[in-house]
């Protein structure tokens, strides 16, 4: 197996971040993760990868610190996880999972928490494996998100999401509103750019809101802060591939019948 290496303030300028590392649209958007990275950091955050060129790391920090709207004191929060292409099944996933767990222990934390979708979501870790490595399901909302558990203290406060997603809607009714915050390298560039041009040859009133601060993330609408998009009101899709036109109709005509079957 590659070791394992922990990005900090001192090598992040020279250390890839897993993704968007070739993508030139996204070149700005890239700097701006790690711009946000370098300032978690002074959190407790926690990005660690393999030494490799791939998309094979975990993130995680203080649940009260995330950038989510979950209450889970003492407990740290479980962001981007993933281990994809040639290394999937070669034990990365348990070994970064084992290292964060250890972490929580050292931390005298009450164990880990995540959000999910409830069935597998874009840009969101992978719900059945997770149920498989020792999380449960301590709730769920009416927008198709899940909040897992691992508990290390059985006698701990159960995590709950906070009441700002719970209705599974966001304050304007009108059209396209998307959430999204720099937690992702690709948001900003799609968000900003894609999305305005493919709503715009729509015809499409739009409303894009940046979450700058963990007090904006932490009552946000929706729990997937990285990106997601409402349409009248309503969640729609936490996949930023919907901003581009080749995808919009298709993406959007989907998940706007599936809500409406629910």
């Amino acid at each position: 197996m590659e070791k394992l290496i922990e990005l900090n303030t001192d090598n992040i300028s020279e250390e890839h971040i897993c993704c968007a590392i070739s993508d030139k649209k996204c070149k700005e958007s890239y700097g701006l993760k790690k711009d946000w990275l370098k300032k978690e950091f002074a959190n407790g955050y926690v990005f660690r990868r393999i030494d490799a060129r791939a998309k094979v790391f975990i993130e995680y920090g203080p649940a009260e610190m995330g950038w989510v709207p979950v209450d889970a004191p003492n407990y740290l929060m479980v962001n981007c996880f993933w281990v994809s292409g040639q290394y999937k099944g070669q034990g990365y996933g348990k070994e970064l999972l084992k290292t964060t767990i250890e972490d929580a222990r050292s931390q005298g934390k009450s164990g880990l928490v995540t959000v999910v979708g409830t069935k597998k979501f874009h840009f969101m870790s992978d719900t059945k494996w997770l149920l498989k490595q020792g999380f449960v399901d301590c709730q769920r909302i009416s927008s198709g998100f899940s909040l897992l558990v691992m508990k290390i203290d059985p006698d701990a406060e159960t995590p709950k999401f906070k009441e700002s997603v719970i209705s599974g809607e966001c304050p304007d009714k009108k059209g396209i509103v998307v959430y999204f915050s720099n937690r992702c390298p690709f948001a900003e560039f799609h968000a900003k750019t894609s999305l305005i041009e493919t709503a715009t040859k729509r015809n499409l009133p739009y409303k894009i809101i940046k979450l700058e601060t963990i007090e904006q993330a932490q009552s946000a609408p929706s729990p997937a802060t990285i990106f997601t998009l409402f349409f009248d009101g309503k969640f729609i899709t936490t996949d930023i591939s919907v901003c581009m036109e080749s995808r919009f109709d298709k993406l959007l005509e989907k998940e706007l019948q599936g809500s409406t079957n629910a």
